[in-house]
């Protein structure tokens, strides 16, 4: 069974699916495993290493997707790349399948069963294929570097000579994955920390963190059986927000990681709640690339409302990209070593596996993900 990983085509995309690590582990399985000449080269790793651990190299990639039985990459293909692979084949990947029916459908037709690493569930079985998370956690500590970076003062307190210095004040907006590495982070630079979520779950993880929860009365909230934030009410957001005011105009840094799996973010800062922030403050918009939690962020663009500073900037795990591979490819690897046969050396698409169900979306000819089949109304 030939596995083969190219080279990313997102635009200025600098992770990469597999790693030498990860190449080692796969062909111990007993795959073989092709990569495209220069995969690593943005996380500066030589062809040499790949070819070390047991890789073959390809000049032409096209000709290599045509031939393989799997495809990893990070980010989703193309249609016009969807289109080399041949029918039967399996293509891993981000797929973010939701918002891209074109893609989707256009796998179904070529006959290729299609993982979304974005829906491995979050059981403890599967949290060494989470890929979400793991991405998630880097990019809430970016986002801490990011504003420590913009903002004109220091995070810790720091006592001199020439009196003592407070610390800055972070309000972070949600306590999922990144916003708990956020709060970590932030805590570690030295801040002063507060933390906000709707799920009062999570109480006991900011408080372990060192951060002190903001609580406010929402009435009935939750989180679904993965552990996302149920979407809340308009009326709900209003309330959060009205409560949210005086902590963001506190705040020295406001960092935002709201999101509703499978849905646009939903609006958390308005124009004026920033507005109302002291000039010179920093605000990050994690949610920014599914619609942003805060009114007037613009992908990957910093703006200016009434002297705050609005960073609206994507792909944050991106910026640290070579742990983030490192932790992708592990992801990948173990899923891969999950469906793999090793009786027949094949790889095995079992529905009525918990991990399978919840990720394959297209399958036979057909989109086949209960979750995505539910959102477009099928």
């Amino acid at each position: 069974m030939r596995l083969m990983a190219p080279r990313e085509s997102w635009p200025g995309e600098q992770r990469v699916a597999l790693i030498p690590e990860a190449v080692r582990k796969l062909t111990a399985l007993g795959m073989a495993v092709d990569v495209q000449c220069g995969l690593g080269a943005s996380i500066h790793v030589p062809d040499e290493a790949y070819r070390a651990a047991g890789a073959t190299l390809c000049p032409d990639p096209h000709a290599a997707l045509g031939a393989a039985d799997v495809v990893v990459r990070l980010r989703p293909p193309s249609e016009t790349e969807a289109a080399e692979l041949k029918s039967g084949a399996l293509h891993i990947s981000h797929l973010d399948p939701f918002s891209r029916r074109p893609l989707i459908e256009a796998l179904a037709r070529q006959g290729v069963s299609a993982i979304s690493m974005e829906l491995i569930p979050r059981t403890t079985i599967a949290q060494k294929m989470d890929a979400l998370s793991s991405q998630a956690s880097l990019g809430g500590y970016v986002a801490v570097i990011l504003a420590a970076e913009r903002i004109a003062k220091i995070l810790p307190m720091m006592m001199t000579p020439a009196g003592t210095i407070t610390p800055a004040r972070v309000f972070i907006i949600g306590a999922g994955v990144a916003g708990l590495q956020a709060i970590a982070t932030a805590k570690r630079l030295g801040a002063r920390v507060e933390a906000f979520d709707t799920r009062p779950v999570v109480k006991e993880q900011v408080q372990s963190l060192g951060a002190k929860f903001v609580e406010v009365d929402l009435g009935e909230t939750g989180q679904t059986k993965d552990g996302y934030a149920r979407a809340l009410t308009e009326e709900q957001l209003a309330r959060q927000r009205e409560a949210m005011a005086r902590h963001c105009a506190e705040a020295d840094i406001v960092i935002t990681t709201a999101q509703v799996f499978g849905r646009p973010a939903p609006r958390i800062l308005t124009e004026a709640m920033v507005r109302a922030m002291r000039p010179g403050s920093v605000v990050v918009d994690m949610a920014v690339e599914t619609g942003g939690n805060v009114e007037g962020s613009q992908l990957d663009a910093e703006s200016d409302l009434g002297g705050v500073r609005v960073v609206g900037l994507g792909n944050l795990p991106g910026r640290v990209a070579v742990p983030a591979s490192q932790m992708y490819a592990s992801n990948l690897a173990s899923l891969i070593e999950h469906i793999w046969d090793p009786k027949a050396r094949t790889l095995r698409l079992n529905a009525e596996d918990d991990i399978v169900k919840g990720c394959l979306v297209t399958h036979r000819g057909d989109v086949v993900n209960a979750a995505v089949r539910k959102a477009w109304g099928r």
